[in-house]
């Protein structure tokens, strides 16, 4: 029912496209991050609750229709659904069912409860595309309130500003929701993006946010101050003028597992938090479908795919992709 082509992952009995990579006619939208939610596409369907966060990521302009989870679509005899993924606000598995047999696809994922997203469901199948982000034995997540007080526990040692990078889009919620404690700055893009989710009927975030102040040619400048503060930015801020006197850089990333990873991107201290399942949580998500075929997809396909085989005697394959880590 579904094959890889040069745009991405198709159904031609639907005649759609899942989170394709080129433009098409017709996109099915498993979550709102750039190397699942691309511009140019003639026609969007996503799950209920990417309205404004679609729109603020691609434009304004693009024609999107929204399901609630659950709900079906028929789409050219194709029963379609979208169904609770976990891994960021609004983000789904996708369905689909087509003379009786049924492929559910499952985009990114978690199966622990973050407090800020829908938690996922398994959808019983007969194919499973699943990706294996963190797929080995080595990435085993802590629950997130033990890391949440490292962070503050971090900071209060230090006694010094701490800069912790986080993407935009889920990640920095789960920090400003969870260390709404602590005095917060935040990046404009970080603001914006939760404002978005907000009017998606996500949340509730803090309100009391100050953002940080940003100079005419759009640098950063963190403020003297009297006392310590926390300041959240994307990555991708990291190339602008931050500037701040007596300051530790911190990010928050599954890849922190790994010895060294630490030192790949000069970070004083690194916190083990990811969006993603851990190795356990795809074990058990692959699992509970009942499929009895497995793609595996982004990330350490071939072992983890190998692992399933092998442990579990599921028939399984390797898929390639365009999809890139969110880590």
């Amino acid at each position: 029912m579904l094959i890889p082509t040069p745009s991405g992952l198709y159904s031609p009995a639907a005649d759609v496209f899942i989170d394709p990579h080129k433009p098409v006619h017709k996109a099915l939208i498993t979550h709102a991050h750039a190397d699942h939610a691309r511009n140019n596409h003639q026609h969007y369907l996503a799950a209920q609750g990417n309205e404004h966060i679609l729109k603020l990521r691609l434009s304004p302009n693009i024609n999107l229709q929204t399901l609630p989870y659950g709900q079906t679509i028929n789409i050219n005899g194709v029963k379609i659904s979208f169904h609770p993924a976990g891994h960021i606000p609004g983000s789904a598995q996708i369905r689909l069912e087509h003379k009786g047999e049924i492929w559910v696809v499952s985009g990114d994922y978690k199966l622990n409860n973050d407090g800020i997203s829908t938690p996922f469901e398994p959808v019983k199948c007969h194919h499973f595309i699943t990706e294996s982000t963190f797929g080995l034995p080595v990435f085993n997540w802590k629950p997130q309130n033990e890391v949440f007080q490292e962070i503050r526990n971090y900071f209060h040692e230090i006694q010094q500003d701490l800069i912790i990078t986080a993407y935009s889009l889920g990640k920095a919620q789960r920090l400003l929701t969870n260390l709404a404690d602590l005095p917060l700055y935040v990046h404009k893009t970080i603001l914006d993006t939760t404002h978005a989710l907000a009017l998606d009927h996500h949340g509730p975030f803090p309100t009391n946010l100050q953002p940080i102040p940003q100079t005419k040619s759009q640098s950063l400048s963190v403020p003297k101050s009297h006392s310590p503060k926390v300041y959240i930015i994307p990555p991708s801020a990291l190339n602008s003028k931050l500037s701040t006197l007596n300051s530790k850089l911190a990010t928050c990333s599954g890849w922190m597992s790994l010895r060294g990873a630490r030192r790949w991107g000069n970070y004083d201290r690194g916190f083990v938090l990811s969006d993603h399942a851990d190795f356990h949580e795809l074990e058990t998500a692959c699992l509970a479908t009942g499929a009895h075929t497995i793609s595996v997809t982004h990330g350490y396909s071939a072992a983890f795919a190998r692992y399933l085989s092998e442990k579990h005697g599921l028939q399984t394959q390797t898929l390639k992709s365009a999809w890139e880590r969110e880590e």
